[in-house]
């Protein structure tokens, strides 16, 4: 196997790694906020609305987007670790 196909295979392992996680977070926050912890999280109020009401409405959607952003940078990061980057 020569070093090129090697940082290839590194590089896409942990690329799968990083989009796991940052998956798993979306799902929590989205399924977990929005639907299954809903009744606790309507105990607090966040500008009037309960939060698990304000999760499921708005919440997850930041939390995506945020998401994405975090994801742009750990790339960066990858393909500078990798030297893939222009």
């Amino acid at each position: 196997m020569s070093d090129k196909q090697e940082k290839a295979t590194a590089y896409w392992k942990e690329n799968l790694k990083y989009l796991i996680i940052l998956l798993v977070i979306w799902f929590v926050v989205s399924f977990g906020c929005g639907i299954l912890f809903r009744e606790e999280l309507n105990e607090i109020r966040l500008g009037g609305f309960k939060l698990g009401f304000w999760f499921a409405q708005q919440g997850s959607i930041y939390v995506f987007v945020v998401l994405i952003f975090v994801y742009v940078r750990l790339m960066n990061k990858l393909d500078k670790k990798y030297g893939f980057d222009e």
